[in-house]
């Protein structure tokens, strides 16, 4: 009697059956070749492909899908090294920041000074000095002064500022240089002009001498000869040698 033999009995294969196969190989090569590595900073993946492994090699109990054992204390002593020698920075939680402010400091220019305005004033003269033609003012001492006692005393005094009602060398005005000068040869003049007027002899322009008394209304000056006298002219002026300005002046000789 022939007995038959039968196949063992298994699953239908399908296209999905060859699919899975296929898969289960390339995940137990792939497991064989990559190793995970748990780190202090998450998980390191080491490709360990073309590599030698650094595990040890799968025991003969080991299905041909499983993963091999991994040795982590070696994987990960260097980034554990790295850690230990970094260096560590900590900050409180209540930390506060401030930020450094240094004062400003400006430095401006010295001001330049305000320009100085100058004012002139222009002041009216009176009728007197109007009418009065120009006059030659610090005139030299004019050769007639030599020899002279009324002039050489005169002399003296140029340069001697005008003073109202003045008869001293501290000032004069012009009967009181008149009457000082002679009272200095012991001749007594009037006090005023107009009283001096009549206290000699009038002479002509022709006649008149250094040291005579040359008269005009409101004024006395002394005569130096030629076209010149000396006299005290008005305020703001000195005992000066000058033009006669006079447009009719009368010559008086004291005796």
């Amino acid at each position: 009697m022939t007995h038959a033999r039968h196949r063992a009995a298994r699953r239908p294969a399908t296209p999905l059956t060859d699919f899975a196969s296929a898969a289960s190989e390339q995940l137990g090569t792939a497991g064989r070749r990559t190793a995970v590595v748990a780190a202090s900073s998450g998980l390191v993946v080491s490709s360990m492909l073309g590599a030698a492994p650094a595990f040890a090699a799968p025991s003969d109990n080991a299905s041909a899908g499983a993963l091999a054992a991994v040795d982590t204390e070696a994987l990960t002593a260097g980034a554990r090294a790295l850690l230990e020698t970094a260096p560590v920075v900590s900050a409180p939680a209540d930390a506060t920041w401030t930020i450094d402010d240094p004062a400003l400091k400006i430095k401006l220019p010295a001001p330049k000074p305000d320009p100085v305005v100058v004012t002139t004033r222009t002041t009216t003269p009176d009728q007197t000095t109007r009418n009065a033609p120009r006059e030659t003012v610090n005139s030299p001492i004019p050769q007639s002064v030599s020899g002279n006692k009324v002039l050489e005393i005169a002399a003296r005094y140029v340069g001697v500022p005008y003073v109202s009602g003045g008869s001293s060398p501290s000032g004069f005005d012009c009967s009181g240089f008149t009457s000082y000068v002679y009272a200095q040869l012991g001749i007594s003049l009037p006090r005023t002009s107009s009283a001096q007027h009549y206290a000699g002899t009038i002479v002509s322009r022709a006649d008149a001498l250094p040291g005579d008394l040359i008269w005009s209304p409101g004024h006395i000056a002394i005569y130096a000869g030629g076209n010149m006298q000396i006299d005290a002219p008005r305020p703001g002026k000195t005992i000066q040698f000058r033009s006669i300005w006079q447009s009719s002046p009368v010559f008086i000789r004291v005796g």
